[in-house]
């Protein structure tokens, strides 16, 4: 009953948001689940210092992640403030990872929206989705799931892309015109590509101390390969190491071969507490920690069907892994929109046996022609300079408005 009210109170504050002018250069941040990560963070961070003319700010449902902000020097607001509520109300864009809930949906009249997504999916997403749980809500769009997910129904002004392929598929999956979809690339991966200085500047000022410390960690080690494995989250697996990531064995292996296996869960995986313990040359990588400022310091990336694998293929000299152990069943949940099986990089494996033997014989190395080919198709010429696309696109739209 309460989460009803709380939906119908937005319903009932939708219609005013129309009523408020909207200043062009105030620009309205956020992120899924109020916290500061992904595209719309390093685009916020680009507009906040490189785009003086403009009034940024981050809104967010979480008081931690405000005083983060506040404290790198930024504005940040509480969405339920004064201040916050009016800077949404007033700020002409929306700049978000996911959906205008990112900031507040009820906020969002004549706001121009612009979604930056949180990834290049293999997977069909939003409603390109004809299998699985969410095809409820995005095929038979039932009154229940319209009433308690607004945000999804609401489509984009425009959705950030990287090639052709990605705006044909990102055009149906939200509902929009090709020439909605802005093939920039992501902001999230121009700190794979900077040389070290910029890179650990950025690092020193914007990160975490924990951020900082691992990447030391890694730049001062001896370890002869680093992996880190990213799994996609499971609708029915909530906990990813119980049967079939043998923590201990992996850790033994690890140790014989001088390497160290991070491990990084979905936000949305259970990982039993304590589990960890004992591992020497495993680790587990706190959730608040930001992986793309860390994935340079990674030899191989270990994954399944995560968005991560056309990123970490921008960097020459890295090696992937797929370990997608449970595909049939996957795919039969959610169909794939980039055909898996035709992927050319990355050694696939299918059981932990075989990820071992792959990770011990080194038979994971992933060939520069195919890098480029597969790069090419993913990513055009838009494999950095997302940031000052996005800027530059966003300041035509204001002269073109004039």
């Amino acid at each position: 009953m309460i989460k009803f009210l709380g939906y119908l109170i937005c319903y009932c504050i939708y219609p005013f948001s129309f009523l408020f002018p909207r200043n062009r250069n105030k620009w309205a941040f956020g992120s899924f689940r109020g916290a500061f990560n992904d595209n719309a963070k390093y685009m916020f961070i680009y507009a906040s210092n490189q785009l003086k003319d403009k009034n940024c700010a981050w809104l967010s449902i979480k008081r931690s992640t405000v005083a983060l902000i506040r404290g790198k020097g930024m504005k940040a607001y509480h969405i339920l403030s004064p201040q916050g509520i009016w800077f949404a109300l007033t700020s002409k864009y929306w700049i978000y990872n996911a959906y205008s809930s990112d900031i507040m949906y009820c906020l969002s009249g004549r706001a121009v929206c612009m979604n930056l997504w949180h990834g290049l999916s293999m997977k069909r997403i939003e409603f390109n989705i004809t299998s699985g749980a969410l095809a409820e809500r995005f095929q038979k769009k039932t009154l229940k799931e319209r009433y308690y997910h607004p945000e999804t129904f609401k489509r984009p002004d425009y959705v950030l892309s990287s090639s052709d392929y990605f705006t044909q598929s990102f055009a149906k999956s939200f509902r929009v015109p090709t020439d909605c979809c802005l093939e920039f690339g992501y902001p999230r991966n121009e700190i794979l590509l900077w040389n070290e200085d910029d890179r650990m500047a950025f690092v020193e000022h914007y990160e975490p101390v924990a951020t900082n410390q691992l990447i030391d960690r890694l730049k001062e080690s001896d370890y002869e390969k680093v992996y880190v494995y990213l799994p996609t989250w499971r609708d029915a697996q909530r906990n990813l190491f119980v049967k079939d990531f043998d923590l201990q064995r992996m850790d033994v292996v690890m140790k014989e071969h001088n390497s160290l296996l991070l491990l990084k869960p979905h936000a949305n995986t259970f990982v039993d507490s304590g589990i960890d313990k004992g591992l020497t040359n495993v680790s587990f990588i706190q959730s608040t920690i930001d992986i793309y400022p860390v994935l340079p310091y990674i030899d191989v990336l270990i994954t399944d069907y995560s968005s991560v694998t056309f990123d970490f293929s921008l960097m020459k000299g890295k090696n992937i892994i797929l370990y997608p152990y449970d595909y049939e069943e996957y795919k039969k949940g959610r169909d794939f929109d980039y055909p898996y099986d035709n992927l050319i990089v990355g050694k696939k494996v299918y059981d932990f046996d075989s990820l071992v033997a792959a990770m011990i014989s080194g038979d994971n190395y992933m060939p520069e022609e195919a890098r480029l080919r597969f790069v090419e198709e993913c990513w055009s010429d838009n494999r950095t300079g997302a940031c000052e696309r996005i800027g530059r696109f966003l300041k035509g739209l204001d002269n073109h408005s004039v």
